[in-house]
């Protein structure tokens, strides 16, 4: 006979966009011997890896610049929302996937994952990031506690103790540093092969090699060897033959405007991680050069420099310059162009989100991505002028 297949269960609508309930999950209530969560099944409306638990409800805090928090789970989405953390989405039983990647692109460039401190958490926390660093994404990865998850710590230890993890979190290149470090070596160095392999934006190949490499204890050339049939190897800045820290002779106008900063005024060396710099640089002497300065007291640093180095810091804080009088003005202008990169990054990952999506008949989807793009461009074009 029929019956109702959600029976015993509490249940969460699950919405679209434009706030219409496509599908719903179901949570079993009591000890019955049947599976703790059950879906919807896929149709013409709802294909669960297509979308995000909470976006729709999400989407107001992340428009106005809080970082996307993905979780695993209906209650924990619920439970943050309930502490006030209301970007919080979930994957809706499946593992995390390119379409729900490409979703969330759409509305932000910033993720924070939030997976169990186990073994399976850790694991898909890795693949988490790999899709979210290939296609131009930033993440920060939170992991809890053994026997701890987000309903538990937050109602018996507070939001302190939350907001603690997330201060301290790795970035999403740091976990899979350091994931890679607990991986025989061979399975490593494949894993950070493909992961060149699928990045997406050439801009960025040079910098996370250079990550790779340092934090695997290998050469770029290792890491890059059987690159030079992938779309992205051609984007690779061949080294070979010159140190490391030798500025290129055609110096990339961002690395040089951020590093002369960097040097004019080192004290203010914390307001420019803040606002990511670090990140943006894809020259390796830049690279090198902000590790110095991160890693020395002001009055040492120049000690530690090469003869190249040196000749840059020379020529940032004497000769034809300005004084050094002006410290927020130039913050002003560094900050700007930062702003303006990331917006101009976001655009891009939109539009390549609508290029791949093209055809797929989801005209829903595709309108909030236009949407997206709209308002994207829109602070664009405010940020410029």
């Amino acid at each position: 006979r029929a019956y109702d297949r959600f029976r015993g269960r509490l249940m969460f609508p699950i919405r679209s966009l434009t706030g219409n309930v496509i599908a719903f999950g179901g949570r079993i209530i009591g000890d019955e011997d049947e599976a703790k969560y059950i879906n919807s099944s896929d149709s013409i409306l709802y294909k669960k890896g297509e979308h995000l638990y909470g976006l729709q409800q999400a989407r107001r805090a992340i428009a106005t610049g809080k970082p996307a928090m993905l979780t695993e789970g209906y209650m924990d989405v619920v439970t943050l929302h309930q502490f006030g953390y209301t970007s919080a989405v979930g994957v809706l039983g499946t593992a995390f996937t390119p379409e729900q990647v490409k979703r969330i692109s759409g509305f932000t460039s910033h993720v924070e994952l939030l997976f169990d401190g186990d073994g399976p958490g850790r694991k898909a926390a890795l693949r988490a990031c790999e899709m979210l660093l290939t296609r131009g994404l930033s993440c920060k990865v939170i992991l809890f506690p053994e026997g701890e998850d987000i309903d538990s710590l937050l109602r018996t230890q507070g939001t302190e103790i939350f907001e603690n993890l997330r201060r301290d979190a790795p970035e999403g290149m740091a976990f899979c540093v350091q994931a890679l470090r607990d991986m025989a070596p061979r399975e490593a160095v494949d894993w950070a092969r493909e992961f060149l392999r699928q990045v997406e934006m050439p801009e960025l190949v040079s910098r996370f090699a250079s990550a790779l490499s340092t934090g695997l204890g290998l050469s770029e050339g290792e890491l890059r060897e059987r690159l030079a049939e992938s779309r992205n190897a051609r984007n690779l800045p061949r080294t070979a033959g010159a140190p490391e820290s030798a500025p290129p002779v055609r110096t990339n106008p961002r690395d040089r405007e951020i590093m002369t900063f960097a040097v004019r005024y080192p004290s203010s060396l914390p307001r420019l991680r803040d606002l990511g710099a670090q990140l943006i640089l894809s020259a390796p002497w830049a690279r090198d050069l902000w590790q110095k300065l991160e890693e020395n007291p002001v009055d040492e640093v120049v000690q530690h420099l090469d003869p190249r180095e040196k000749r840059f810091w020379i020529r940032c804080r004497t000769g034809d310059v300005p004084p050094l009088d002006n410290e927020e003005g130039e913050f002003g202008a560094i900050r700007t162009m930062l702003d303006t990169l990331h917006l101009t990054a976001q655009s891009a990952s939109v539009s390549a989100a609508l290029r791949q999506g093209a055809g797929a008949g989801n005209f829903e989807a595709d309108l909030e991505y236009l949407r997206a793009l709209q308002e994207t461009l829109e602070r664009t074009h405010g940020e410029q002028h």
